[in-house]
């Protein structure tokens, strides 16, 4: 990359902060990169893990975005009937050269109307989903279609962020990222998808998230 890259997360109450922040470590390594965590005010925000991230741009102040990218969270259910915000993303997505996502993200942006027709990444018990507001599921770790790219769930964001990577400023320096960050997943358990951990476990988890939701 030549000149500065202007990548946007929309972060907001109780947004899931691997969601921003494990692709926000990676593409803030690319040369040139400028990362704004960006919300209404300059407050902290509280995220689901207890802790708070601290916005340094809000929605007017961010400049024009290269990249705009809005990670999942129980909190972006409500976002989701917030003019503003769909303002914001209707305004960043049609000049934006990548629409991005981490997770149930991909929801909030088609509540605004910018996945209607594009296949789409989201956390697994939210896929479904997607075609409500004209999207097309597709249940693998990264999508791309055309210039939208969209993350799976949650971990799924770190390869996200070297796709975009690899987008932004070529192949040979994603992978130099990659290896900087020793991202060489080995998890202990095989139980990250429904499929591998079960029927069992996969509802139990359901009905967490939905009782989670409810309370939002």
């Amino acid at each position: 990359m030549n000149k500065i890259t202007e990548i946007g997360f929309l972060i907001y109450p109780n947004v899931t902060q691997l969601d921003a922040t494990g692709p926000a470590q990676v593409l803030g390594r690319l040369p040139g990169a400028n990362i704004h965590m960006i919300w209404k005010t300059l407050e902290p925000v509280p995220t689901d893990a207890g802790f708070s991230l601290l916005p340094n741009a809000t929605l007017e102040s961010c400049p024009r975005l290269d990249v705009i990218c809005v990670p999942g969270g129980l909190g972006q259910a409500a976002l989701m009937q917030d003019p503003e915000i769909l303002d914001f993303l209707k305004q960043h997505g049609q000049q934006a050269r990548y629409v991005t996502s981490v997770c149930s993200g991909s929801l909030l942006l088609g509540a605004a109307g910018l996945l209607a027709g594009y296949q789409s990444a989201c956390h697994w018990a939210y896929r479904d989903m997607l075609p409500a507001f004209g999207a097309i599921p597709v249940a693998k770790r990264v999508v791309r279609d055309r210039n939208r790219i969209s993350g799976g769930g949650v971990t799924a964001g770190i390869d996200f962020g070297l796709t975009l990577a690899a987008e932004l400023a070529g192949e040979d320096v994603a992978k130099e990222i990659q290896l900087m960050l020793e991202y060489n997943p080995e998890p202990p358990f095989d139980a990250g998808t429904p499929e591998k951990a079960g029927p069992e476990l996969a509802d139990k988890i359901r009905m967490q998230f939905s009782q989670a939701l409810a309370t939002q």
